[in-house]
Parts: C-alpha cells; structure tokens; sequence
C-alpha cells in the first residue's frame, strides 16, 4: 500500500490512497483525515486502507485524481519525533580518515542518532532553500521507517512489530557549519535545516522480497543534476538494521505513533558504486589528493533520489528539489 498527503491549504493536508504506479489517488477523509490520524489508530485503519488500495489496483475508484506528486506534502508534514541515525558507519568512518580524527571502536558497536527538526518537514518537490551558500549546502540519501507507538525498553528483537511505512528522504546538510556546532559539544541544529520525504510512504509489503525485516536490499539513486552521483545498496553495509535502531531510539523512552527514524547517508565501502552525498566523495579526495576538489551545491542545481524494485518500479515517486537562495521576507 502506497499513502501520500496532499496540499488542502492546512498545516497537516489530506491522506489519500495511491496506486503503486503512483499514477492515481483517492482521499480517504471517511477513514483517516491525516497520516498521523491513520497512524494513530492503525488498528483500525489499516485493514480498511489496504482495501481501498485493493480497489485501486483492480480499477477505477469513485473520487480517484491524477496522483500530482508536485501537490504531495511531506507523507508527515509535522511529526511528533524526527530521529536520523548513522548506520553507515563507512560513511562515519571516511568522513573522520579525510580530516584526521580518530574513529572510536563503539561507533561499530553502539548506534550514533540525534534529534532533528520534525515540525517543517518538505514535500519531494519544495526547493532547497539557502541561507548563504558559503554554507556548504549538502545532500544525504536515506530511507526512513515511521513506527506506531512503541513501549520504552523493547527489545531489538520485537521492534520490527512496529514499522509501519517506510519512505525515502533527503537530509539537507550545510556542512561548513557542521565543525563549530560539534565543537560545541551539544550535536547538530543550525547545520541540518529542513528535510525533504519521498511523495509516497509504503507499507513494508511493497518493498517485497528486498525488506528482510530488518534492512531494505536496494540501491539508493543519487543524481546530481543529470549525472548519476551515485547508487549504493541501502542493505549491505547497514551496520545497524532498523530493529536495533528502534531499539536503541527506545531505550529510556516510549517513541509515539509517528516517529521517524533515518538510516542516515546509504553508503557502501566500494568506491565504484558512488555516493549518496557529497561529502562522502570530498572525503575520499582528501584521502587520496589531500585536497577536496567537488564543491557543494550551487544555486540553480538540482538533486533527484529514487529507490526501484526488482521490476524497475519506483516505489517512493522521485525526491526532485532545485537548490536556491534563500529570500528573506
């Protein structure tokens, strides 16, 4: 099953059903007003949401619209909790080589993740607006679970019950100002601005037998502009699966029905097979150069991420976002 929120001139938009052609859509107002509404009463939502996805896939449905997926809002405009993990740890650990720090032997052991901005959240197609662009605007392909309410202190092992949806996303960096914040020793704020979701979120059945209940089997595309930046596999160098990531996400506290949670930047050891971000590439020339020779993103670009299945479908429509500077009112 494929949800989508789309723009009805409120702050959280409406669900609507889409066909997993991502070609059609019908709202869904009798079951659930909003995705968080879906969400929080899953129990009873969800059977009658697939049933409406069931019709869409035999044909016509009274209501149905064209899918525009330049109307789709964030899948959750707002969200009580966005997390981002780093379970990439050779993203971690490229990262650290190019500018001489130390990698500490936990950080292979123990999940790294943090508290992002969750209340502003992007539709695939809003632009990446930009302060300054001495900033260092960054891309990061992710994909992300949405859990329902999880109890605090579960177990790695009973914490897949609680993946709902999935989603593709880009976590927007400004990386120049990314040293001085950690420097600071209090984590990330200013440096990660608003984050832009995939058109749809999934149930884990779309993701058939790429989804092994803990990791997702298939390459993350990057493009920058029309080049192919990059395409690693988002399930075979995942150090920690999405179970250990509730888990630990959980450890002190209930996580409520709309968390978010990111894997953080896809990222595979094999030089070949690209990049989901830039910085992943200026460490690499660092590395071998000593210099790093891509340069961040620049007004007018654009960034395209998508996932496909086995069959070639693109399960999560396309994250297509043109950068520019941002105009203060």
């Amino acid at each position: 099953m494929k949800l989508a929120t789309l723009e009805d001139g409120t702050r959280d938009g409406v669900l609507v059903v889409v066909s997993r052609d991502l070609k059609r859509a019908v709202a869904v107002s009798e079951i659930a007003q909003t995705m968080q509404g879906a969400l929080d009463d899953w129990q009873r939502c969800e059977p009658r949401l697939q049933e409406v996805a069931k019709r869409l896939k035999a044909g016509p449905v009274e209501g149905e619209v064209a899918f525009d997926p330049g109307k789709a809002l964030a899948p959750l405009p707002r969200c009580y909790q966005w997390a981002d993990a780093s379970a990439y740890v050779n993203h971690v650990e490229l990262v650290r080589k190019a500018r001489g720090a130390d990698m500490p032997a936990s950080f292979w052991t123990e999940p790294m993740i943090y508290q992002g901005a969750g209340d502003c959240n992007l539709g695939a197609m809003a632009p990446i607006e930009v302060p300054d662009f001495e900033m260092g605007c960054d891309f990061e392909g992710e994909i992300a679970i949405v859990t329902g309410d999880v109890p605090a202190g579960v177990a790695e092992n009973e914490a897949g019950q609680f993946i709902r949806l999935f989603m593709i996303l880009n976590d927007v960096t400004l990386r120049n100002l990314v040293p001085s914040e950690l420097a600071k020793g209090f984590g990330f704020f200013q440096s990660k601005p608003q984050t832009a979701f995939s058109p749809v979120a999934v149930t884990p059945d779309e993701l058939q037998d790429a989804w092994d209940q803990d990791r997702v089997h298939l390459p993350m595309i990057a493009m920058r502009g029309d080049h192919e930046f990059g395409r690693p596999n988002a399930g075979k160098e995942m150090i920690f699966g999405f179970r250990r990531l509730i888990a630990h996400a959980a450890r002190t506290r209930p996580l409520v029905a709309g968390t978010i949670i990111g894997s953080g930047t896809v990222s595979n050891a094999d030089p070949t097979v690209g990049a989901t971000c830039i910085a992943e590439i200026r460490a690499r020339e660092m590395i071998e150069f000593k210099e790093a020779r891509t340069e961040f993103l620049k007004s007018g670009e654009r960034v395209r991420f998508e996932m496909l299945d086995q069959g070639g479908v693109n399960i999560f429509g396309t994250i297509d976002q043109k950068v520019q500077l941002r105009q203060n009112e």
